[in-house]
Protein backbone atom coordinates (compact mmCIF):
# COMPACT_ATOMS: atom_id res chain seq x y z
CA UNK A 1 0.00 0.00 0.00
CA UNK A 2 1.03 3.60 -0.81
CA UNK A 3 0.25 7.15 0.27
CA UNK A 4 -1.49 7.46 -2.96
CA UNK A 5 -4.01 5.35 -1.66
CA UNK A 6 -4.08 6.89 1.42
CA UNK A 7 -4.73 10.66 0.77
CA UNK A 8 -6.18 11.16 4.28
CA UNK A 9 -3.01 10.16 6.10
CA UNK A 10 -1.31 13.81 6.64
CA UNK A 11 2.99 12.20 7.40
CA UNK A 12 3.78 16.06 8.13
CA UNK A 13 5.44 16.38 11.50
CA UNK A 14 2.99 18.14 14.08
CA UNK A 15 3.24 21.83 15.21
CA UNK A 16 4.40 20.67 18.40
CA UNK A 17 7.41 20.25 16.61
CA UNK A 18 8.65 23.36 15.94
CA UNK A 19 7.85 24.44 19.56
CA UNK A 20 10.05 22.13 21.27
CA UNK A 21 12.73 23.84 18.78
CA UNK A 22 11.76 27.30 19.72
CA UNK A 23 12.35 25.75 23.25
CA UNK A 24 15.19 24.04 22.86
CA UNK A 25 17.55 26.78 21.32
CA UNK A 26 15.88 29.53 23.81
CA UNK A 27 17.30 27.02 26.88
CA UNK A 28 20.17 26.12 24.70
CA UNK A 29 20.89 30.06 24.34
CA UNK A 30 20.66 31.00 27.82
CA UNK A 31 22.79 27.85 29.08
CA UNK A 32 25.34 29.20 26.60
CA UNK A 33 25.73 32.24 27.41
CA UNK A 34 26.33 30.61 30.96
CA UNK A 35 29.15 28.59 29.27
CA UNK A 36 30.53 30.96 28.51
CA UNK A 37 31.12 32.63 31.25
CA UNK A 38 32.14 29.64 33.44
CA UNK A 39 35.09 29.15 30.03
CA UNK A 40 35.91 32.71 31.28
CA UNK A 41 36.41 32.13 34.83
CA UNK A 42 36.77 28.56 35.18
CA UNK A 43 38.13 26.93 31.74
CA UNK A 44 39.55 23.60 33.16
CA UNK A 45 36.28 23.10 34.57
CA UNK A 46 34.21 24.27 31.52
CA UNK A 47 36.51 21.73 28.82
CA UNK A 48 35.76 18.87 30.88
CA UNK A 49 32.47 19.54 31.07
CA UNK A 50 32.44 20.21 27.37
CA UNK A 51 34.06 17.11 26.09
CA UNK A 52 31.67 15.25 28.52
CA UNK A 53 28.75 17.25 27.06
CA UNK A 54 29.89 16.69 23.25
CA UNK A 55 30.39 13.00 23.84
CA UNK A 56 26.86 12.69 25.14
CA UNK A 57 25.12 14.44 22.23
CA UNK A 58 27.60 13.15 18.96
CA UNK A 59 26.62 9.43 20.62
CA UNK A 60 22.99 10.49 19.91
CA UNK A 61 23.91 11.47 16.23
CA UNK A 62 26.41 8.27 15.48
CA UNK A 63 24.37 5.73 17.19
CA UNK A 64 21.33 6.99 14.91
CA UNK A 65 23.19 6.86 12.01
CA UNK A 66 24.48 3.05 12.79
CA UNK A 67 20.93 2.46 13.28
CA UNK A 68 19.80 3.44 10.42
CA UNK A 69 22.27 1.37 8.44
CA UNK A 70 21.31 -1.66 10.10
CA UNK A 71 17.58 -0.82 9.39
CA UNK A 72 18.45 -0.59 5.59
CA UNK A 73 20.42 -3.70 5.85
CA UNK A 74 18.10 -5.91 7.87
CA UNK A 75 14.31 -4.05 6.51
CA UNK A 76 11.57 -4.05 8.96
CA UNK A 77 8.88 -1.84 9.92
CA UNK A 78 10.52 -1.17 13.35
CA UNK A 79 12.85 0.93 11.84
CA UNK A 80 10.54 2.37 8.71
CA UNK A 81 8.48 3.94 11.88
CA UNK A 82 11.34 5.56 13.37
CA UNK A 83 13.92 6.23 10.00
CA UNK A 84 13.11 10.02 10.04
CA UNK A 85 13.72 10.29 13.80
CA UNK A 86 16.99 8.32 13.25
CA UNK A 87 17.82 10.72 9.85
CA UNK A 88 17.45 13.54 11.71
CA UNK A 89 19.46 12.84 14.81
CA UNK A 90 22.07 11.91 11.67
CA UNK A 91 21.63 15.14 9.86
CA UNK A 92 22.91 16.72 12.88
CA UNK A 93 26.55 15.51 12.56
CA UNK A 94 27.59 19.19 10.52
CA UNK A 95 26.82 20.84 13.22
CA UNK A 96 28.61 18.55 16.33
CA UNK A 97 31.72 18.99 13.84
CA UNK A 98 31.16 22.88 14.05
CA UNK A 99 30.81 21.99 18.17
CA UNK A 100 34.30 19.95 18.16
CA UNK A 101 35.70 23.50 17.93
CA UNK A 102 35.93 24.15 21.47
CA UNK A 103 37.45 20.70 22.11
CA UNK A 104 40.90 21.75 19.77
CA UNK A 105 40.73 24.97 21.56
CA UNK A 106 40.86 23.02 24.90
CA UNK A 107 43.45 20.43 23.90
CA UNK A 108 46.11 22.22 26.31
CA UNK A 109 43.33 21.67 29.05
CA UNK A 110 42.00 18.62 28.30
CA UNK A 111 45.00 16.41 27.42
CA UNK A 112 48.14 16.13 29.14
CA UNK A 113 50.17 14.98 26.27
CA UNK A 114 49.06 18.80 24.54
CA UNK A 115 51.15 19.78 27.79
CA UNK A 116 54.63 21.00 28.05
CA UNK A 117 56.28 17.85 29.59
CA UNK A 118 58.67 19.31 31.35
CA UNK A 119 55.86 19.92 34.17
CA UNK A 120 55.19 16.04 34.08
CA UNK A 121 56.88 14.81 37.74
CA UNK A 122 56.48 10.96 36.76
CA UNK A 123 59.47 10.61 35.34
CA UNK A 124 58.63 6.79 33.50
CA UNK A 125 54.93 8.95 32.14
CA UNK A 126 56.98 11.42 30.61
CA UNK A 127 59.65 8.87 28.91
CA UNK A 128 56.22 7.23 27.53
CA UNK A 129 55.09 10.72 26.35
CA UNK A 130 58.56 11.65 24.74
CA UNK A 131 57.71 8.51 22.38
CA UNK A 132 53.77 9.16 21.82
CA UNK A 133 53.64 12.87 20.67
CA UNK A 134 56.12 12.16 18.21
CA UNK A 135 54.37 9.65 16.23
CA UNK A 136 50.56 9.40 17.42
CA UNK A 137 49.79 12.20 20.20
CA UNK A 138 50.34 15.57 17.84
CA UNK A 139 48.39 18.50 17.45
CA UNK A 140 47.94 18.13 13.89
CA UNK A 141 47.54 14.86 14.09
CA UNK A 142 44.47 15.05 16.61
CA UNK A 143 43.69 17.41 14.12
CA UNK A 144 43.54 16.05 10.70
CA UNK A 145 42.27 12.54 11.99
CA UNK A 146 39.22 14.78 13.72
CA UNK A 147 38.27 16.19 10.42
CA UNK A 148 38.79 12.63 8.85
CA UNK A 149 36.26 11.18 10.86
CA UNK A 150 33.41 14.05 10.61
CA UNK A 151 34.01 13.85 6.95
CA UNK A 152 33.34 10.08 6.44
CA UNK A 153 30.76 10.21 9.12
CA UNK A 154 29.01 13.36 7.46
CA UNK A 155 29.38 11.59 3.76
CA UNK A 156 27.30 8.44 5.08
CA UNK A 157 24.92 11.03 6.41
CA UNK A 158 24.66 12.80 3.50
CA UNK A 159 24.40 9.64 0.52
CA UNK A 160 22.06 8.46 3.78
CA UNK A 161 19.60 11.43 3.58
CA UNK A 162 19.76 12.21 0.04
CA UNK A 163 18.34 8.93 -1.00
CA UNK A 164 15.67 8.75 1.67
CA UNK A 165 14.19 12.45 0.07
CA UNK A 166 14.04 11.02 -3.46
CA UNK A 167 11.33 8.94 -1.83
CA UNK A 168 9.24 11.54 -0.88
CA UNK A 169 7.59 12.05 -4.54
CA UNK A 170 5.28 9.99 -6.44
CA UNK A 171 7.16 7.16 -8.77
CA UNK A 172 10.12 7.67 -6.01
CA UNK A 173 12.92 5.12 -7.02
CA UNK A 174 13.31 2.24 -5.13
CA UNK A 175 16.85 2.88 -3.44
CA UNK A 176 17.31 -0.35 -1.33
CA UNK A 177 19.57 -1.24 -3.21
CA UNK A 178 21.96 1.94 -2.70
CA UNK A 179 20.84 2.01 0.99
CA UNK A 180 22.46 -1.56 1.08
CA UNK A 181 25.56 -0.89 -0.91
CA UNK A 182 26.09 2.15 2.15
CA UNK A 183 25.03 0.77 4.97
CA UNK A 184 27.16 -2.78 4.67
CA UNK A 185 30.64 -1.03 4.28
CA UNK A 186 29.24 2.59 6.49
CA UNK A 187 28.62 -0.06 9.54
CA UNK A 188 32.40 -1.05 9.35
CA UNK A 189 33.78 2.43 8.47
CA UNK A 190 31.47 3.43 11.66
CA UNK A 191 33.43 1.28 13.70
CA UNK A 192 36.94 1.78 12.76
CA UNK A 193 36.32 5.62 12.92
CA UNK A 194 34.29 5.62 16.69
CA UNK A 195 37.34 3.53 17.86
CA UNK A 196 39.84 5.74 16.71
CA UNK A 197 38.12 8.75 17.76
CA UNK A 198 37.51 7.02 21.25
CA UNK A 199 41.13 6.50 21.62
CA UNK A 200 41.90 10.25 20.38
CA UNK A 201 39.24 12.05 22.45
CA UNK A 202 38.70 9.89 25.92
CA UNK A 203 41.44 7.20 25.83
CA UNK A 204 44.28 9.33 25.31
CA UNK A 205 42.96 11.80 28.05
CA UNK A 206 44.91 8.90 30.16
CA UNK A 207 47.74 8.27 28.23
CA UNK A 208 49.29 5.90 30.41
CA UNK A 209 46.22 3.77 29.49
CA UNK A 210 45.61 0.76 27.18
CA UNK A 211 42.39 -0.97 26.97
CA UNK A 212 41.89 -2.55 23.31
CA UNK A 213 38.43 -3.02 23.77
CA UNK A 214 37.41 0.58 24.75
CA UNK A 215 36.23 1.92 21.05
CA UNK A 216 34.04 -0.75 21.27
CA UNK A 217 32.49 0.52 24.83
CA UNK A 218 31.50 3.70 23.47
CA UNK A 219 30.33 2.38 20.41
CA UNK A 220 27.43 0.89 21.98
CA UNK A 221 26.96 3.12 24.22
CA UNK A 222 25.80 5.79 21.39
CA UNK A 223 23.54 2.87 19.89
CA UNK A 224 22.30 2.00 23.14
CA UNK A 225 21.20 6.06 23.68
CA UNK A 226 20.24 6.76 20.11
CA UNK A 227 17.54 4.13 20.34
CA UNK A 228 16.82 5.51 23.73
CA UNK A 229 16.05 8.65 22.41
CA UNK A 230 13.91 7.22 19.27
CA UNK A 231 11.71 6.14 21.73
CA UNK A 232 11.76 9.61 23.83
CA UNK A 233 10.88 11.23 20.27
CA UNK A 234 8.33 8.59 19.37
CA UNK A 235 6.48 9.09 22.26
CA UNK A 236 5.92 12.96 22.66
CA UNK A 237 5.14 12.11 18.93
CA UNK A 238 2.48 9.34 19.73
CA UNK A 239 -0.09 11.94 20.72
CA UNK A 240 -0.13 13.44 17.43
CA UNK A 241 -1.45 12.20 14.26
CA UNK A 242 0.22 10.30 12.04
CA UNK A 243 2.49 8.67 14.96
CA UNK A 244 -0.47 7.75 16.57
CA UNK A 245 -1.79 5.90 13.97
CA UNK A 246 1.52 4.55 12.66
CA UNK A 247 3.05 3.53 15.70
CA UNK A 248 1.97 0.27 16.88
CA UNK A 249 2.30 -2.11 19.97
CA UNK A 250 4.41 -4.31 17.73
CA UNK A 251 6.79 -1.83 16.67
CA UNK A 252 6.88 -0.47 20.54
CA UNK A 253 7.93 -3.89 21.52
CA UNK A 254 10.57 -3.98 18.69
CA UNK A 255 12.41 -1.11 19.67
CA UNK A 256 11.97 -2.32 23.50
CA UNK A 257 13.97 -5.87 22.56
CA UNK A 258 16.64 -3.17 20.56
CA UNK A 259 17.10 -1.72 23.86
CA UNK A 260 17.06 -4.93 26.14
CA UNK A 261 20.00 -6.23 23.38
CA UNK A 262 21.98 -3.13 23.61
CA UNK A 263 21.70 -2.71 27.42
CA UNK A 264 23.62 -6.85 27.49
CA UNK A 265 25.97 -5.78 25.21
CA UNK A 266 27.48 -2.49 26.91
CA UNK A 267 27.40 -4.72 29.89
CA UNK A 268 29.12 -7.31 28.07
CA UNK A 269 31.48 -5.19 26.94
CA UNK A 270 32.27 -2.82 30.15
CA UNK A 271 32.97 -6.18 31.74
CA UNK A 272 35.01 -8.07 29.28
CA UNK A 273 37.08 -5.12 29.36
CA UNK A 274 37.36 -5.51 33.24
CA UNK A 275 38.14 -9.18 33.03
CA UNK A 276 40.99 -8.59 30.47
CA UNK A 277 42.52 -6.16 32.45
CA UNK A 278 42.12 -7.86 35.96
CA UNK A 279 43.63 -11.07 34.12
CA UNK A 280 46.71 -9.35 32.88
CA UNK A 281 46.83 -7.16 35.68
CA UNK A 282 49.53 -4.74 34.01
CA UNK A 283 50.74 -1.39 34.79
CA UNK A 284 49.75 0.02 31.55
CA UNK A 285 46.07 -0.94 32.17
CA UNK A 286 45.01 -1.27 35.76
CA UNK A 287 45.38 2.86 36.28
CA UNK A 288 42.10 3.32 34.48
CA UNK A 289 40.51 1.50 37.38
CA UNK A 290 42.69 1.92 40.12
CA UNK A 291 40.81 5.75 39.82
CA UNK A 292 37.65 4.54 39.63
CA UNK A 293 37.88 2.49 42.59
CA UNK A 294 38.73 5.02 45.19
CA UNK A 295 37.82 8.28 46.25
CA UNK A 296 33.95 8.03 45.96
CA UNK A 297 34.10 6.88 42.27
CA UNK A 298 33.05 3.33 43.32
CA UNK A 299 29.67 4.74 44.01
CA UNK A 300 29.01 6.22 40.73
CA UNK A 301 30.68 2.46 39.06
CA UNK A 302 27.87 0.62 41.69
CA UNK A 303 25.16 2.79 39.95
CA UNK A 304 26.10 2.11 37.01
CA UNK A 305 26.21 -1.50 37.58
CA UNK A 306 22.76 -2.10 39.14
CA UNK A 307 20.71 1.06 38.16
CA UNK A 308 22.40 1.12 34.55
CA UNK A 309 22.47 -2.86 33.65
CA UNK A 310 19.99 -4.48 35.82
CA UNK A 311 17.43 -2.52 36.60
CA UNK A 312 16.76 -1.99 33.00
CA UNK A 313 17.72 -5.84 32.10
CA UNK A 314 15.02 -7.08 34.72
CA UNK A 315 12.92 -4.65 33.52
CA UNK A 316 12.83 -4.93 29.94
CA UNK A 317 12.33 -8.65 30.05
CA UNK A 318 8.94 -8.28 30.90
CA UNK A 319 6.43 -8.35 27.39
CA UNK A 320 3.60 -6.46 28.44
CA UNK A 321 6.24 -3.59 29.61
CA UNK A 322 8.00 -3.31 25.56
CA UNK A 323 4.82 -3.39 24.11
CA UNK A 324 3.65 0.05 26.18
CA UNK A 325 5.49 3.22 24.74
CA UNK A 326 4.11 5.36 27.71
CA UNK A 327 5.57 2.87 30.32
CA UNK A 328 8.56 2.35 28.15
CA UNK A 329 9.63 6.00 27.53
CA UNK A 330 10.52 6.33 31.31
CA UNK A 331 13.37 3.64 30.77
CA UNK A 332 14.74 5.10 27.66
CA UNK A 333 14.69 8.73 29.17
CA UNK A 334 16.45 6.84 32.38
CA UNK A 335 19.02 5.19 29.88
CA UNK A 336 19.65 8.35 28.85
CA UNK A 337 21.10 9.53 32.07
CA UNK A 338 23.17 6.72 32.95
CA UNK A 339 25.11 7.50 29.49
CA UNK A 340 25.62 10.35 30.76
CA UNK A 341 26.59 9.44 33.89
CA UNK A 342 29.03 6.51 32.34
CA UNK A 343 30.40 9.27 30.60
CA UNK A 344 30.73 11.47 33.23
CA UNK A 345 32.98 8.10 34.88
CA UNK A 346 34.92 7.98 31.79
CA UNK A 347 35.88 11.36 31.57
CA UNK A 348 36.17 13.04 34.74
CA UNK A 349 38.40 10.91 37.21
CA UNK A 350 41.00 11.76 34.37
CA UNK A 351 41.24 15.41 36.51
CA UNK A 352 39.90 14.36 40.19
CA UNK A 353 41.15 11.70 42.39
CA UNK A 354 37.52 12.38 44.32
CA UNK A 355 33.90 12.29 43.18
CA UNK A 356 33.37 16.17 42.44
CA UNK A 357 30.86 17.39 40.39
CA UNK A 358 30.86 21.23 39.26
CA UNK A 359 28.06 23.48 37.62
CA UNK A 360 30.14 23.56 34.43
CA UNK A 361 29.42 19.10 34.53
CA UNK A 362 25.75 20.44 34.45
CA UNK A 363 25.11 23.85 32.33
CA UNK A 364 27.45 22.76 29.63
CA UNK A 365 26.15 19.46 28.35
CA UNK A 366 22.35 21.30 28.66
CA UNK A 367 23.78 24.55 26.53
CA UNK A 368 25.05 21.55 23.78
CA UNK A 369 21.65 19.29 24.49
CA UNK A 370 19.45 22.88 23.69
CA UNK A 371 21.07 23.45 20.49
CA UNK A 372 21.41 20.15 19.21
CA UNK A 373 17.68 19.41 19.90
CA UNK A 374 17.01 22.84 18.38
CA UNK A 375 18.82 21.45 15.19
CA UNK A 376 17.14 18.16 15.71
CA UNK A 377 13.71 18.93 15.49
CA UNK A 378 14.03 21.41 13.05
CA UNK A 379 15.40 18.96 10.52
CA UNK A 380 12.54 16.10 11.67
CA UNK A 381 10.29 19.32 11.19
CA UNK A 382 11.47 19.57 7.16
CA UNK A 383 10.36 16.11 6.00
CA UNK A 384 7.58 13.47 6.24
CA UNK A 385 7.23 11.31 9.70
CA UNK A 386 7.47 8.26 6.77
CA UNK A 387 9.02 8.41 3.24
CA UNK A 388 5.89 7.44 1.91
CA UNK A 389 6.47 6.60 -1.48
CA UNK A 390 9.54 4.21 -0.23
CA UNK A 391 7.92 0.35 -1.26
CA UNK A 392 8.56 -0.51 2.84
CA UNK A 393 6.37 2.20 3.16
CA UNK A 394 3.72 -0.11 3.21
CA UNK A 395 4.78 -1.93 6.34
CA UNK A 396 3.91 1.03 8.45
CA UNK A 397 1.05 2.60 6.80
CA UNK A 398 -1.09 -0.99 6.85
CA UNK A 399 -1.63 -0.69 10.70
CA UNK A 400 -3.19 2.45 10.31
CA UNK A 401 -6.38 0.93 8.59
CA UNK A 402 -6.34 -2.41 9.94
Amino acid sequence: MSAAATPHLDLTAPEVVRKISQRSLAIGAVFAVISVVLALIRPGEFYRAYLLGFMCWLGVALGSMAILMIRHLTGGGWGTVIRRILGAAMRTLPLLAALFIPVILGIRHLYIWAQPLSNIEDKRLREHLEQITQTYLTWNGFVIRAIFYFAVWNVLSFLLSKWSKETDRPGAPDNSGRFKAVSGPGLILYGFTISFAAIDWVMSLDPSWISTIFGLVILIGEVLSAMAFAVVVERILFNYKPMSEMLTPDFVHDHGKWMLAFTMVWAYFNFSQWLIIWAGNLPSEITFYLRRLNGGWMSIGLVLIFLGFVVPFATLLSRPFKRNIRKLVWLAVWLLVIRYIDLFWIIEPNFSKTLTVTIADIVVPIAIGGIWLWYFFRNLAELPLLPAYDPDAHEVLQPAHE
